[in-house]
This record gives structure tokens, sequence and C-alpha cells, in this order.
């Protein structure tokens, strides 16, 4: 359900989730526990922030000061240039400046900067001490203007539309700079993003806290979700396939998942048991060399070889542990097999699949053709030596 209502704001281009602040301190926090001087000195850009709603503007004009910051820089998009248009409100920061605008108003975008200048003269330096002029353009990222501005700074830290992830990401990798930012998990798997995961040039970060995010969504946007879905109560949509994609280090990073041998799990984990139903070994792809692992719990920690995981081990991903590989999509060397295609239908399945489908399958303990959800393909660099 979940994923059917972000697919749904995405075509729709109701991109607009404003993240909560205890979920930005969490994942900042994550960052200054590996490096306490992960921000000193650093100019951040906050693209696509509106200090009036945005937390991550408030979020770091608050710590400007501890985090010992150079230079704070957020800007937000011209109302007629989005898709949320309709629900414009003029902020207090710009209705209440001497430079407000009308005309300008609806069709320039913002840029808001702090400096360690005391403007309000009260003894700190904090969000009443910014400054904001309208841009030439419209804010999107992509402008010229924008674009030196992420040559200026050192970090780019926001939750940019998910529709735009591709390309925002992209823009990030071209810029060179260190960045955080929130998306879809199964962005990890597209084409354009997932060579960077398994290059180690950008990996998850600590994530929201039980893997649920919570995001506050325009009033008006409110009923395009399903029940269970927007909270009237806390006025929150509520998504479990988010992720923050970073290229700052963290601690989690470097945890080791603590895995029993094969044998071990073949005769203990009783989810894989299960899942075996009466098969004595793990099962082995038709159309790759690589045995399937359906939970994380039972990778196994003394296999040599290459083995398909479920896509939540980038949540758990430690490159000193493990090498990723590739994922299903992208690494078959060849897809399914006539063979396979013809014994899947003749077993009554009705999937969409044809020779050459790249996804992962296997016969089951049973002989019933399986095709696998993704996959990511990973192997130990040092595994477990394997006992007896």
């Amino acid at each position: 359900m979940a994923n059917r209502n972000l697919n749904a704001a995405k075509a729709a281009k109701r991109d607009e989730f404003y993240t909560q602040w205890v979920d930005i301190e969490r994942e900042m926090n994550a960052y200054l526990e590996f490096d306490p001087d992960v921000f000193r000195g650093k100019t951040i850009l906050l693209p696509c922030d509106d200090p009036e709603w945005s937390n991550f503007t408030k979020f770091f004009a608050l710590h400007f000061a501890d985090f010992g910051l150079k230079k704070l820089i957020s800007t937000s998009y011209a109302p007629n240039s989005n898709a949320g248009a309709a629900f414009y409100t003029p902020t207090l920061f710009e209705t209440e400046a001497d430079g407000y605008d009308e005309a300008k108003s609806l069709e320039r975008g913002r840029v808001f900067t702090l400096t360690p200048d005391d403007i309000s003269g009260d003894g700190r330096v904090d969000i009443d001490d910014l400054k904001w002029e309208y841009l030439e353009g419209d804010g999107d990222f992509r402008s010229a203007e924008v674009t030196a501005l992420r040559d200026e700074a050192d970090m780019v830290i926001t939750n940019p539309p998910f529709s735009l992830a591709r390309p925002f990401i992209a823009w990030l990798v071209e810029g060179g700079v260190q960045f955080s930012i929130i998306g879809g998990k199964n962005a990890a798997t597209y084409k354009e993003i997932f060579p960077l995961i398994r290059d180690n040039q950008m990996w998850l970060g600590k994530g929201f806290a039980r893997g649920d995010a919570y995001f506050r969504v325009p009033d008006e946007a409110k009923t395009d979700y399903a029940q269970g879905v927007y909270d009237a109560s806390t006025q929150l949509v509520h998504f479990r396939n988010i992720s923050w994609y970073t290229n700052i280090e963290h601690g989690r990073r470097h945890e080791p998942l603590y895995l029993m041998t094969m044998a071990d799990n073949l005769k203990y984990n009783k989810k894989l048991l299960k899942k075996l139903d009466g098969a004595s070994d793990y099962f082995n792809y038709d159309n790759y060399e690589a045995i399937e692992v359906p939970y994380l719990d039972a990778i196994p920690s003394d296999h040599l070889g290459v083995m398909g995981v479920p896509i939540t081990f980038l949540d758990k991903y430690n490159p000193d542990q493990f090498e990723i590989v590739g994922t299903n999509r992208y690494t078959i060397p060849h897809g399914m097999s006539q063979k396979f295609v013809d014994d899947y239908y003749a077993s009554g399945q009705k999937g969409q699949i044809s020779e050459g489908h790249p996804d992962l399958c296997y016969y089951d303990f049973h002989g019933r053709p399986v095709v696998t959800y993704d996959r990511i393909l990973i192997r130990h660099r040092n595994p477990e030596p394997k006992k007896g």
C-alpha cells in the first residue's frame, strides 16, 4: 500500500514531503558520532528548503555555532514552477521584508544565507540572522545559479522531490560534494544509482527509526493517501520504503553482521528451514552461479561464492565484511532459459516473464519454478573457515 501511494504521489508530482526534525537530528547525529567535526568549517547547501516550511534550515541554523559551520545556504522553488503552487503561502521572511516584491513572489526562487554575523544583535547566530533575496530564476537545482551555489558548498543536505532522484543524485556526483538526502528505497536499484552503491561512492545512512518514515504533507494533498497511510491525528503520512542516501561516513556502516555457518543455518534457522520445505541445502539459481538466501539472518558466514540476498541487505551493508557484486537486473550474463519459462507457465503461475528475463530464478525442492524478488548479489571478503 505504501509503494502504491508513493508512486501515486510521484505520478502526480506531489513531491512535497516535509521531513520531521527528529529524523534530521537522528541522521545528522550518526555522522557526528563518527566524526564530531564533520560539519566544522563547512558550507552547507540546503536546496528545496524554504525555512518557513523546512526543518532542515531551522535545524542547521539552530546548530550553526556548535557545529562550527562556515556558511548555511538554503534555496526554495518558485511557486509557479512547482506542482505545489496551489498550496503556496508567502513566507514571513518574504512578506515582512523590505525586499518583498509581489510580482516576483510567484515567479522567482529564493536564496537564504546564514554566516557567523549576529545581524539581529541578540548575542547569538541563528535563524533570526538569515538574509534572503530573490534568485534570478525559479530555483530549479539544475539552473546555473543554484549549481553555482552547489559548487560553493562542501555538503548538500535535503529531502529532494522523489520523482527527481536520478537527476538530483547525478547533479550531486557531478559537483563532487558530500551529501545526505532522502529518497525511495527502490532508487538504490536504478541503473544510474546502483553502480554508485556497488562502488562505495554512496551508501545508505543510519535511516529512520525502526524503518518507519513519517512526513507532513500539504493540506490539499492529504486526501491522496489511503487510510493507514495518512494519520489525521498526527497529520503525517507513513512510509516504510524510504532511505537516507549519503557519502558521509557513519558508524552503523561499519558494524558487522553476526552470522551462523551454513551448517548451523541448515540445522537451527527455522525461517530458512520453512522456506527450504524439505530441501537439505540452499537453492542454486538456474540462471546465475550463486545461492538464494531469502533472509538476511540466513546469510552463511562460511560461503565462499556469490549469494543473492534481499534488497534490505543495503540497510546492513558493511563494506569491510562484504563485496557487492551486482544485482539481478544488471549483472545476469544470460536471463531465464526458455525451458524455465515453459516450466513456469506449465506450473500454472501467471507472472510476465519470457526467455532472457533478467530476474533470478530457481527450482524449489518439489521442482516448482520460483522467480525471486529483486536481489543484491554479494560475497564475503573474509568468509569464516569451514569446520571439519
